[in-house]
């Protein structure tokens, strides 16, 4: 069968013509159960998928070796959280090209070379001999992550059978499935080497980029694509809404990355400071796993009910006051060296964390200027987003050093305090009287 070339961006896959054709989707999508979207689906769709998966194990893929690193290395810990940090600013950086270049070379060809980017990455890190080639490579990773996220939900939207919410049922299950199992692989190939995990990655990526540039279909000509320039998602930021939302954003990513930089050198400075050594793979692992998968579920069925009982921007700080509660009691683990405690904590803010990567994405997207595309708003939106994860992960090994191991957490419990002031801001009440958009967990997670 001839494969259509891909011209509809994120947008024209999403968005109906009009309301009527709205309802009508709607009502022939019908809901379809996960394994009857499985059983349907095109090869495309499953090889886009695989990718996906492959891309979110890397979230937390780094999380279970990181001690192990420092040890291997000789690492201080500011350089340490540099592999998040980095990683983080370069897709600040990429909020502002990615639709550009979809616009440009095409959505198949920006995919493809966001994952050739990540294999060369991950290739490479596993042959390093000390932190600041890591480093370095981060960047190229985070690079290569903004590059395919960007354009894979796209392609599974477009190219799915069963409507728009099979397709993004299917994208919903690469998430959780990498987000739960990123920290377990990570664990067990760091058992083996600190540089297995990144070899092992390399070669699941090198399959999936081939698979896509075999079989995805090629780009429509750049004459049907909507023109996006880079500058585009700044000047969506004009609206006030999108701009206020996305600030509280940031702090509350500040606060997320908090978790994800410090937390496993927090388990294992609490673990020396109890006569033993650093915490393994194993443990890290573990405990990120149990992150991850509250992180998915909450994020896909949690969220969007906290918003219809209470609304979004009130689902949005109940959440944003739990998370800070979480990060106090992470605090107060690292106080009394309690690694249980600790360790609790970075599983329990994994619920709060997939409710906020909901319903702040469904604010900030229902508050936009109706004249500005969505994907460009969402790419506004990110880069405020990502800008204070990557402040919070460059900042927190200092933060620890100045004032002590809790300080992070402290710190992070404060940013979720100013992020509660900037949504109180939100005045939009368009923003309580529209349904979450289906794809909101997605659009919230897809750059990590």
């Amino acid at each position: 069968m001839k494969k259509e070339p891909v011209t509809a961006t994120v947008d024209d896959a999403r968005d109906p013509s009009s309301d009527d054709q709205s309802a009508a989707n709607h009502a022939t999508d019908a809901h379809p159960s996960l394994m009857e979207t499985f059983r349907q689906q095109p090869r495309a769709v499953w090889v886009t998928a695989f990718a996906a998966v492959i891309a979110f194990m890397g979230i937390g893929l780094v999380d279970p070796i990181l001690s192990t690193i420092a040890e291997a290395l000789n690492a201080p810990e500011s350089k340490l959280t540099l592999l998040f940090g980095v990683y983080l600013g370069i897709q600040v950086l990429a909020m502002l090209i990615t639709g550009w270049s979809a616009s440009r070379f095409g959505p198949k060809r920006t995919l493809t070379v966001g994952l050739v980017l990540i294999v060369v990455a991950a290739g490479l890190s596993a042959f390093g001999s000390n932190i600041d080639q890591l480093i370095a490579l981060r960047v190229l990773w985070g690079l290569g992550n903004a590059l395919f996220m960007a354009t894979a939900l796209a392609f599974i939207v477009g190219q799915a059978r069963g409507g728009q919410r099979g397709a993004i049922l299917l994208y919903e299950a690469a998430l959780g499935i990498g987000l739960a199992v990123g920290p377990l692989v990570g664990a067990l190939l760091g058992t083996i080497s600190w540089k297995a995990p990144f070899a092992g990655t390399a070669l699941l990526m090198l399959a999936g980029a081939i698979l896509c540039a075999w079989m995805l279909p090629s780009d429509g000509p750049r004459t049907n694509r909507i023109p996006v320039a880079i500058s585009d998602p700044i000047k969506a930021l004009r609206n006030r809404t999108l701009l206020v939302t996305g600030i509280g954003s940031a702090f509350y990513t500040g606060a997320l990355f908090t978790v994800v930089a410090w937390a496993p050198l927090a388990l294992s400075t609490a673990n020396k400071a109890n006569g033993h050594g650093a915490v393994g793979p194993i443990g890290t692992g573990l405990v990120f796993f149990g992150w991850g998968l509250l992180t998915a579920v909450s994020g896909v069925f949690l969220g969007s009910r906290l918003a219809d009982r209470f609304g979004q921007k009130e689902g949005v700080i109940g959440a944003i006051i739990v998370y800070a509660a979480v990060m106090a009691v992470a605090a107060y683990g690292a106080m009394t060296h309690s690694v249980l405690l600790i360790g609790l904590a970075v599983v329990l803010s994994g619920i709060p964390s997939g409710v906020l990567n909901t319903l702040f994405t469904s604010v900030a997207m229902s508050s936009g200027d109706p004249a500005t595309p969505r994907s460009v708003a969402s790419a506004g939106y990110s880069f405020l987003r990502w800008l204070g994860g990557a402040a919070s992960a460059i900042l927190v090994a200092h933060l620890a050093s100045w004032f002590g191991a809790p300080a992070p957490f402290w710190f992070a419990a404060a940013y979720c305090l100013v992020a509660v002031g900037a949504v109180s801001l939100v005045r939009n009440d368009a923003t309580d009287h529209q349904p979450v958009p289906e794809d909101a967990a997605l659009i919230g997670t897809e750059e990590m």
